[in-house]
């Protein structure tokens, strides 16, 4: 049977996103089948399709996947048919330390993706999702939601009464929000608009910054804690932001180096670095074992779920990473397969 499967040309770029299809495989030992119903985007799939790190070869885009189990194959014991499951970012780093350079075998760039209605892959490829939970909410936790829940909660592990500092309205930074109230954590968050910043306080938030009205917000920040600096900071601009957010922490902070939205390359003040003797930590997602601590998580506390902006089908997925291009969104943005 041919499966609808969208493709990327080589070296990306809007115009090389061509619908085609591809042929139902069966699963082979260890292996699952997964009908698709849904995906949400990311910088790194924008980055991909738009052309700005496109693959050098034909590739199926598309990092995040989620949808049920049709077929399990010979030996499998951790899925069963009917099982809701989300994809992981790494399908081979199961646990403990980092071991992936790069996107290599990342779905979607280094290997093929989830732009597709079904796939068969090894069963590290998933997890089990989030009971109760929509396929278009379990699949914002494959790349955003473990970012978030890596650079707070296994990372810096936070405590309560500890202050984490979130940069603007993506999907890390809102999840990063809401991971920092799970804990008990005051969280100060930027942004340059002063609606999303409502929505921001709306999810909890206890100090909102406009970093277009107040740029040296690493100051705004030491006044918001009396001069101490937060003990975290999820830093997803890059070039433009870090030296601010070098500011806004305190002697001995934790400053997670996730995103590079305003560039990738940025002078470091390396005497502020030693003076606070601060630990700055690069992480790229995270391990298929973190994923299913997150899953665990969520799923004891019923209130929680995923901010969703907009939906788009598959068939506008280059109407939805142009959405995104806009920064008009708030959280994250889902495919419907």
């Amino acid at each position: 049977m041919s499966i609808r499967t969208l493709y990327l040309e080589a070296g990306g770029g809007y115009d090389q996103v061509v619908m085609g299809t591809s042929e139902e495989r069966p699963p082979l030992q260890g292996e699952i089948t997964v009908r698709l119903r849904a995906s949400s985007l990311n910088f790194h799939d924008y980055a991909v399709v738009s052309g700005l790190a496109g693959p050098t070869q034909r590739r199926i885009p598309l990092s995040d996947g989620a949808g049920e189990v049709i077929a399990v194959g010979a030996g499998v014991t951790d899925f069963k048919v009917g099982d809701a499951v989300v994809s992981t970012f790494f399908p081979y780093w199961d646990a403990g330390e980092p071991h992936e350079a790069g996107f290599a075998r990342t779905p979607g760039d280094g290997i093929d993706g989830y732009a597709r209605d079904q796939v068969t892959a090894p069963t590290s490829a998933f997890t089990l999702a989030p009971k109760g939970w929509t396929h278009a909410e379990a699949a914002t936790l494959t790349t955003a939601g473990l970012t978030a829940w890596r650079a707070l909660m296994c990372d810096a592990r936070i405590k309560p009464g500890q202050t984490v500092l979130v940069q603007g309205t993506g999907g890390v930074s809102v999840f990063a929000l809401q991971f920092a109230k799970m804990a008990g954590a005051v969280v100060i968050a930027t942004s340059s608009s002063d609606e999303k910043l409502e929505k921001l306080r709306a999810l909890g938030a206890d100090f909102l910054i406009n970093y277009r009205q107040t740029p040296a917000w690493g100051e705004r920040v030491l006044q918001l804690t009396q001069g101490r600096g937060v003990d975290h900071v999820v830093e997803v601009g890059g070039a433009q932001t870090l030296a601010q957010s070098l500011v806004a922490a305190r002697v001995g902070g934790h400053i997670s180096l996730i995103g590079v939205l305003s560039g990738t390359s940025s002078e470091l003040a390396i005497r502020s670095v030693l003076a606070k003797q601060l630990r700055l930590q690069g992480l790229l997602v995270g391990s298929r074992q973190q994923q299913q601590e997150l899953v665990r998580a969520v799923d004891a506390d019923a209130a929680f779920r995923p901010i969703i902006d907009r939906h788009f089908p598959l068939e506008e997925l280059v109407g939805a990473f142009q959405y995104q291009e806009s920064n008009r969104h708030f959280g994250k943005i889902c495919i419907d397969i």
